[in-house]
């Protein structure tokens, strides 16, 4: 038998930052997000060797242990050992024996929260594996736990709960941990024409995003006054994209997306840098309408939204600069396991 797992990555198109306990708990969060047809893989081969196997095949490092309750938190591969201990800890109480192969679409630092992404698809197969009952909300609280609490990674809630739902969705942090996840019926034409006007530009800049997020929270913690004003602002745009996408108004849209990337810029200093403001400006003076950085910012990819008509000029144009250029599409499901005989 052989389980395999996907989860999707996503895009952060508002509010992002918002999700961090430290400002959620006393403020309220709002992030907007979708999912996007690029994924995070997990394999898993039970086996009879009394022995585990874990392979990372995108950054090629394997690690192998004895069959145990309780494995050393790795520091090559802290996701794959973390999980298996809080899986075993929590559903299981007995060593297993397998083989785990996982790959990414999206290197680590991204921005398209590849790391969560991760988290989710593994925790997917083992509920796969193991028939554990697990529902959607289950599984993202899990992820967060293990990916906050167990390994110690700072950030923030949105990544958990959109690689598990997927699709179109607008989040409500609150706090004790409360969690609503509002899936967007976009109306087919809406979805199209947000698809045929964005390109995705890596910048080839992977960056550390814990160190921007533990700026951030330090921020929330000092009630940085200048600070906190901009996280209530991003929480704004998310809340007025939400009601442009309902609407189909591509106008407000690409507004809320310029707004809301000025406003991170403030709520921590190394979310832009000279490179991304020059980059920014180049997109802006080759066709396109707006832009913003996926994620936590200082780096990974870039969010490029246009008119269609002019999206190859614009490509043209990104592809005389280092990086890579993308046009992924959307999708409207969430994490999947299933087995093969």
């Amino acid at each position: 038998m052989i389980i395999r797992s996907k989860a999707p990555l996503r895009l952060g198109l508002a509010g992002g930052g918002t999700d961090i306990a430290d400002y959620y708990n006393l403020f309220g969060g709002y992030v907007l997000n979708a999912t996007i047809d690029m994924y995070a893989y997990c394999t898993i081969e039970p086996n009879d060797s009394k022995r585990i196997e874990f392979y990372a095949a995108d950054i090629d490092k394997q690690e192998q242990y004895q069959s145990c309750e309780s494995l050393p938190l790795s520091s090559s591969l802290p996701l794959h050992t973390g999980i298996y201990n809080r899986i075993i800890k929590d559903f299981v109480n007995r060593p297993l024996s397998f083989k785990m192969t996982t790959y990414s679409d999206a290197p680590a630092g991204s921005g398209l929260g590849s790391s969560s992404t991760m988290v989710v698809t593994i925790i997917k197969a083992f509920v796969e594996w193991l028939n554990i009952p697990l529902g959607e909300y289950d599984i993202a609280a899990l992820s967060y736990k293990i990916e906050r609490e167990d390994i110690g990674f700072a950030g923030g809630r949105q990544d958990q709960y959109a690689a598990t739902f997927g699709g179109f969705n607008f989040m409500e942090f609150y706090e004790n941990d409360r969690v609503i996840v509002n899936p967007l019926r976009l109306k087919r034409w809406i979805r199209n024409e947000i698809e045929a006007s964005l390109v995705l530009f890596y910048t080839g800049i992977s960056r550390e995003s814990a160190n921007i997020i533990s700026e951030q929270i330090q921020h929330a913690k000092d009630g940085n006054k200048k600070n906190i004003e901009s996280m209530h602002e991003m929480k704004k745009q998310a809340v007025l994209m939400k009601e442009a996408l309902l609407k189909g108004d591509f106008n407000n849209f690409s507004k809320c997306l310029s707004h809301g990337w000025l406003a991170k810029k403030n709520a921590a200093s190394s979310i832009s840098n000279s490179f991304l403001d020059e980059l920014y400006q180049y997109v802006l003076d080759n066709g396109a309408e707006s832009a913003k950085i996926s994620g936590a910012g200082g780096g990974g990819f870039m969010m490029i939204y246009c008119n269609p008509c002019k999206k190859v000029a614009l490509i043209r144009a990104l592809k005389e600069k280092q990086g890579m250029v993308m046009t992924p599409g959307f999708t409207e499901t969430g994490t999947q396991g299933w087995r093969l005989p």
